[in-house]
């Protein structure tokens, strides 16, 4: 599986598109579901709260194919709002 990184930018209107992108990727792989899919937050320098709603989209599709994610290189920006919103412990930060 490709290792997944978040765009620098990921506003609402890139949310949907940026979920479906991976979800279209997946549903092509005919490799199985490593028991952890790690997630590069690293260069993501312009956000929204949208991105909580990708990452939370994206763990639901990673846990109903029995794996974890684990989200790492957040800033602290994206910590901050993820704290405020109740999710950091749903986005297992490194």
């Amino acid at each position: 599986m490709t290792p997944l990184k978040l765009p620098a930018t990921l506003l609402h209107d890139q949310a949907d598109a940026c979920l479906a992108q991976w979800a279209s990727q997946w549903s092509q792989s005919p490799q199985a579901w490593p028991p952890e899919v790690a997630l590069d937050a690293s260069a993501l320098a312009e956000f929204d709260s949208s991105v909580l709603a990708v990452l939370l989209g994206l763990r639901r599709a990673v846990t109903a194919k029995g794996s974890a994610l684990r989200v790492v290189g957040m800033t602290p920006r994206l910590r901050e709002l993820a704290s405020l919103y109740g999710v950091m412990d749903l986005l297992q930060p490194d």
